[in-house]
C-alpha cells in the first residue's frame, strides 16, 4: 500500500508539474552536460542574457556576465554584500555604480556590467576570469574561472545558439503576476521598448512587422512574438526566436506561462515541462517565424 500511495503521488506530481519549480539547461552536442537552477535563478539568467543581446553583443559577453553573477550572487538579487555591495553583480553605489534602487533592477545592473566590459580591451580573447576581474576588481581574482562550464550552458541556450535545451518544471510562482500583459511587460523589461514593435499581442495590443501567412485564432491568454528577421552579432533569426521561447519558459513560473511554441517545437508545463516536443505542425513555416507563448491553462 505504501509503493502504491508512493506511485500516485510521483504520477500527480508528474502530471500536474506540482513538484517544488525547477529548470534545467542542458548540452546540444551529446555531452551529459547539464546545469539545474531555481526559477529565480532562471528569470535573472534571462535578463541578464537579453540585455547583453539586445545591445548586440557576442554570446561570449553573456558568458562573461553569467560567469559573473554566478559567483557575486548565484543569480540572486540579493539586497546586501561585501559593504555596501548589492544585487546581481554585487555592485555598490559608493562606487558610481548607480544608486541603491538603480542596482536592485537586474536590467539596469547587467546593463552597467556590459557598459563596464566592452570597454576593456580584447576581453573576449581574454580568459572568462580576468575580463571579469576587470570589470568587478574583486578580492578573488580567480573565482570566476569555476563557473564558465555553467555560465557558456547557460549562455548557449538563452542567446538562441543551442535549441530546446533549456526547460522548467513545477507549479507556477503564486504571486498574481501572471497573464498576457504581465508577458508583454516583462519582454519590454529584458528587451527592451523596440520588442513591441515586432510583437504581435493576440487578445491585446502590438503590431507584428508582417502579416502571418497562417493567422491563428485570438486566445485572450496567447502572446505571439514574431521572430526578428534583421542581421545581428547576437544570432540568426532562427537563434533569435529560441532565445525567445528559452526566455518565456524561464519566465514560465514568474508569469504563470503554460506553453511555449516555436519551430515545430513545444514546451508545456505538467507531465512534458521535462522537454521539448515535437508538434507535427504543418504550418512549419508559420511557427518558425514566431513564437507563441500561453499564459494561465
Amino acid at each position: 500500500m505504501v509503493l502504491l500511495a508512493l506511485t500516485g503521488y510521483l504520477a500527480v506530481q508528474y502530471l500536474t508539474g506540482s513538484a517544488a519549480p525547477r529548470c534545467r539547461v542542458v548540452s546540444d552536442k551529446g555531452e551529459k552536460r547539464s546545469y539545474e537552477f531555481s526559477p529565480e535563478q532562471a528569470v535573472n539568467a534571462a535578463t541578464i542574457s537579453a540585455v547583453g543581446t539586445t545591445r548586440d553583443l557576442p554570446e561570449r559577453a553573456v558568458t562573461i556576465a553569467l560567469a559573473t553573477a554566478l559567483q557575486e550572487s548565484a543569480l540572486r538579487n540579493i539586497d546586501h554584500g561585501d559593504r555596501d555591495s548589492i544585487g546581481l553583480f554585487q555592485q555598490r553605489p559608493s562606487q558610481g555604480w548607480g544608486t541603491t534602487k538603480q542596482i536592485m533592477d537586474p536590467t539596469y545592473s547587467a546593463s552597467a556590467f556590459y557598459e563596464h566590459l566592452v570597454k576593456v580591451p580584447d576581453y573576449q580573447e581574454l580568459p572568462l576570469t580576468v575580463a571579469a576581474q576587470r570589470v568587478q576588481r574583486s578580492g578573488f581574482p580567480d573565482a570566476y574561472a569555476k563557473h564558465e562550464p555553467d555560465a557558456a550552458l547557460l549562455a548557449a541556450a538563452l542567446t538562441g545558439r543551442s535549441a530546446a535545451t533549456l526547460t522548467c518544471q513545477g507549479r507556477p510562482a503564486t504571486t498574481p503576476n501572471g497573464g498576457p500583459d504581465a508577458v508583454r511587460a516583462a519582454l519590454v523589461r529584458d528587451f527592451g521598448r523596440d520588442v513591441l514593435q515586432t510583437t504581435g499581442a493576440e487578445g491585446g495590443t502590438g503590431q507584428s512587422a508582417e502579416p502571418s501567412p497562417a493567422p491563428r485564432k485570438p486566445a485572450a491568454n496567447a502572446v505571439t512574438v514574431p521572430v526578428p528577421h534583421k542581421p545581428a552579432a547576437s544570432g540568426t533569426p532562427a537563434e533569435q526566436g529560441w532565445e525567445l521561447a528559452h526566455w518565456a519558459v524561464a519566465n514560465s513560473s514568474a508569469l504563470h506561462i503554460s506553453r511555449v511554441s516555436f519551430a515545430g517545437r513545444e514546451w508545456s508545463r505538467g507531465g512534458f515541462a521535462g522537454q521539448w516536443r515535437t508538434t507535427g505542425d504543418a504550418g512549419a513555416a508559420t511557427s518558425a517565424s514566431e513564437v507563441r507563448i500561453v499564459t494561465g491553462e
